[in-house]
């Protein structure tokens, strides 16, 4: 099994998983022409995708995701909430599995176990992956970790982790009061420390790769992000990888 990203952050986010034969994309918060384009530079194309997750209904993460599937006759899977919120345009709709947000299910040969988390959406989810041999768990929207999410998350071969800001920059950042509440708050994103906490409480033994993904370019910096992880897990800083909005990240295999 191997992951890369294509692009991650508040101007969108998108995802590999593959595992044998089975290449899905999950999220798609760019439009179709740059999402093409990003699958070139690992020189892949749409038909090499055999479909597309979706975590939640704002448009850093689904902006391009029913026009690209429509397009390419791609499967969809998403909860029925975010089925419901999602803005899907004018066009043909393609194929959606709707799924439960606790019940695992299998795409050829990644088997996928959504779960629940807590951020400002109709009914969002996060999801690990395993090809019977390795686990990789991601979560890049919540505002809070739960019992339930750690439990998903433990034990993971890899992980792609939320550090979207640091809580002093966002506080004397210039954004306004009702932004900063939002984001701060328990359904909105988690900061560095946040998620070194939500680190902290997880079983590493089996760690390989820890990505930190969805970082604020007004917010944030990868120095802060990584120190944060890095702390937590006793390791060096640049062992630590970082999601970058316009580059993503290169192939990691498990």
């Amino acid at each position: 099994m191997r992951f890369a990203s294509l692009g991650s952050g508040s101007r969108g986010n998108a995802l590999l998983v593959e595992a044998g034969s089975t290449r899905l994309l999950l999220d798609c918060g760019f439009g179709p022409r740059e999402i093409l384009s990003k699958l070139a530079r690992l020189g892949l194309d749409s038909e090499g995708l055999s479909g597309i997750l979706v975590t939640h209904e704002h448009s850093d993460h689904i902006a391009g995701a029913f026009k690209l599937a429509a397009r390419h006759r791609l499967t969809m899977w998403m909860t029925h909430g975010t089925f419901a919120a999602a803005p899907k345009g004018l066009g043909e709709l393609p194929k959606v599995e709707l799924i439960d947000s606790h019940q695992a299910f299998r795409v050829c040969d990644l088997e996928i176990h959504p779960f629940p988390v807590p951020h400002d959406a109709r009914e969002p989810v996060q999801y690990v992956f395993s090809d019977g041999k390795h686990r990789l768990g991601v979560v890049t929207d919540l505002g809070s970790s739960t019992p339930h999410v750690e439990r998903m998350l433990t034990d993971c071969d890899a992980l792609v982790l939320e550090c979207n800001h640091d809580e002093n920059m966002l506080r004397h950042g210039g954004y306004p009061p009702h932004l900063i509440r939002r984001i701060a708050g328990r359904f909105g994103h988690l900061d560095n420390a946040a998620s070194a906490a939500l680190l902290a409480a997880l079983d590493t033994r089996k760690l390989r790769h820890v990505i930190a993904a969805h970082l604020s370019q007004q917010n944030n910096t990868p120095a802060l992000a990584r120190k944060a992880l890095a702390e937590t897990l006793g390791c060096s800083e640049s062992w630590v990888g970082i999601a970058d909005q316009d580059a993503g990240f290169d192939w990691r295999d498990l």
